[in-house]
């Protein structure tokens, strides 16, 4: 049986990480990055993001599989309560369910933490994760049409939604996620690895 371990990413897994990212930004429009970013730069995003928001790292057998992370969707104080998902996965760990238990368990931390309203760009077209965050309950709000040039070729945005909880009329502050009580954090991890540990043995 496969060892199956969801953590919080450190600068020290950013050369690992790396390895997931680059094929991304080397093969495909996926991202909109030209260049794979040098391993203390990728370092310092991890830092950043997890000033506040949870990075979550999935390990198979102790190598990383894949990763997913909420980032702040805009700077300005009245987005506060906004949040971005983003979701990579080594090519060899597709269809076990993995990106499916990470962003569940992302966004169970975040409602926890007091986001509201989640958001997902993607490149268009991209039917698998189109599809995959359609499942999830997001829906399509809005494209940016050709707004970036890619591999010789301009390509289009669309922006996905999904609200996480009611809206209420006067919103408290979120707070980081190191502020969540280690008990609720620790089963949010532990459900999640359950998850693929069943979808892995189906």
């Amino acid at each position: 049986m496969k060892e199956i371990s969801i953590r919080i990413a450190d600068k020290n897994d950013a050369p690992a990480l790396i390895g997931i990212y680059a094929p991304y930004i080397n093969d495909t429009a996926i991202t909109f990055e030209y260049v794979v970013p040098p391993v203390e730069e990728f370092a310092s995003r991890i830092q950043v993001t997890t000033h506040d928001f949870p990075w979550l790292v999935c390990e198979i057998d102790g190598k990383p599989a894949g990763y997913a992370y909420a980032s702040h969707f805009k700077t300005r104080a009245a987005f506060q309560w906004d949040a971005e998902m983003s979701v990579y996965l080594s090519s060899e760990f597709h269809r076990l369910g993995i990106a499916s238990a990470l962003y569940n368990c992302l966004e169970n931390i975040l409602r926890e933490q007091g986001y509201l309203n989640l958001y997902a760009l993607i490149t268009h077209p991209n039917p698998v994760s189109e599809g995959f965050h359609a499942s999830r309950g997001y829906r399509q709000v809005g494209i940016y049409h050709s707004t970036g040039f890619k591999f010789d070729k301009w390509h289009d945005l669309i922006v996905l939604e999904k609200q996480l909880a009611p809206l209420p009329a006067v919103p408290a502050p979120c707070r980081t996620f190191h502020e969540l009580d280690k008990d609720f954090f620790s089963e949010q991890l532990h459900r999640a690895e359950e998850k693929i540990r069943s979808k892995m043995n189906s």
